[in-house]
């Protein structure tokens, strides 16, 4: 089972109970209003975002990590690498992505658990670039981002919902400097 601990998390794959508090993070309208069409999702749509996830990690050896707070076990959401098919533009390239329940903004811990997973990108699985795509707007991915190293590649137009996205990439002599 890959897992990656950091200073306060453990990210690792998902677990039958973590149905429950991913849902609610989902289900909250200022954690979802960056995300797709920016709806909230309810249980059904929680399961099926996770089945997708477990799919990706048995299918290309990566995906969406389980964020889970190491004093506590809370789950406090979600953070991997995914193919992004919602903008077939940026294929081959693998996308850093990640979603954290509200009450766990502005303590580092998208920032702690992003950096953990690019190294896991470019170092365990061998990939040469991982892009990051963010809506235009969000200044919080923005700035984890950042931390990141990665910078602006271009901007584009979210093919179904018509928004601004903005694309940032880095590769692997980059990410070594």
């Amino acid at each position: 089972m890959t897992e990656i601990l950091t200073p306060r998390l453990l990210l690792r794959r998902w677990q039958e109970d973590d149905l429950v508090p991913l849902s609610e993070i989902n289900g909250d309208p200022d954690v979802m209003r960056w995300i797709g069409d920016g709806s909230v999702r309810g249980l059904d749509e929680t399961a099926e975002d996770i089945d997708r996830w477990e799919e990706e990690w048995d299918d290309e050896g990566f995906g969406l990590f389980a964020v889970e707070l190491l004093g506590s076990g809370e789950l406090i959401g979600a953070v991997g690498l995914t193919v992004p098919e919602y903008l077939p533009e940026v294929y081959p390239n693998i996308e850093i992505t990640w979603r954290l329940g509200r009450q766990y903004w502005g303590q580092g811990y998208a920032s702690e658990a992003a950096q953990a997973t690019l190294e896991f990108a470019l170092q365990d699985r061998g990939l040469d670039r991982v892009v990051a795509v963010n809506r235009a707007g969000n200044d919080e991915s923005e700035n984890v981002i950042r931390k990141l190293g990665m910078v602006l590649e271009r901007d584009t137009t979210h093919p179904e919902h018509g928004y601004l996205l903005q694309i940032h990439s880095i590769d692997l002599t980059e990410y070594e400097a």
